[in-house]
């Protein structure tokens, strides 16, 4: 007697999961997106911040060629691979606290020509922020005009790309002013070069114990360029 074939049995339910979770494994999540820390950008910004102010003091006192990025650390209780994280090299230092009044005061410009109103108002109000800007960055000012003579091309290209804009920005809101019927100027470029040089020039003998405080100070000039410019403030 032919003895039938052995049946196959199914194998248990236990089993049968235990083998496909084996074979065939899930994906794994992906990682979340790396986003950037509003603290850490803060805590970076400051630190740039220290390194500005404590380098703008030396350059300030000793001059640029005589401070060294050791005097720096020193003065900052940090070594010099703290700085070179935030800056490539001392040139950098000088580059950065050069831009810092004139390009506050182009950004105050083309908020005076975007806004809306009289031109001599807006005139007379960009010219004090600008002044004010100036004198609160005393020092930064000083450093610019003074170690000009040490900029390589480098630095003094985006510095006389700003200084331009700064001009072209100003001699605009001139311009308005004419075309409104506001402002009385036989050159307006001339016109607008006068005013920047008297702003200015207002780091080197402002004094915080002199005769004018800064804000007789800031509305003095700005009343001054509206007379040159035929628009005298009410």
């Amino acid at each position: 007697m032919a003895k039938s074939p052995p049946t196959s049995r199914p194998k248990p339910a236990s089993k049968r999961a235990k083998t496909a979770s084996v074979s065939s494994k899930a994906p794994k999540a992906a990682a979340p997106a790396s986003r950037k820390s509003p603290m850490r950008d803060q805590v970076m910004a400051f630190k740039r911040e220290q390194i500005l102010t404590e380098a703008s003091e030396l350059f300030y006192e000793h001059g640029y060629q005589r401070t060294t990025l050791d005097m720096v650390a020193q003065r900052l209780g940090v070594t010099k691979p703290f700085i070179y994280y935030h800056f490539k090299d001392k040139a950098a230092i000088l580059s950065e606290i050069s831009k810092r009044g004139i390009s506050r005061g182009n950004e105050v410009l083309r908020q005076s020509l975007d806004g809306k109103g009289r031109a001599a108002d807006r005139l007379y109000e960009a010219i004090k922020a600008i002044v004010r800007t100036i004198l609160n960055s005393q020092r930064y000012t000083a450093i610019f005009f003074r170690e000009q003579k040490n900029f390589d091309a480098e630095i003094l290209a985006p510095l006389e790309t700003m200084h331009r804009e700064f001009d072209a920005l100003l001699s605009r809101l001139l311009e308005e002013g004419v075309a409104k019927g506001e402002f009385r100027i036989a050159d307006i470029r001339l016109c607008a070069l006068a005013i920047g040089g008297m702003v200015n020039w207002a780091y080197t003998w402002y004094r915080e114990s002199g005769r004018l405080s800064a804000d007789d100070l800031c509305d003095g000039l700005a009343r001054l360029a509206l007379q040159m410019v035929g628009a005298p403030r009410a």
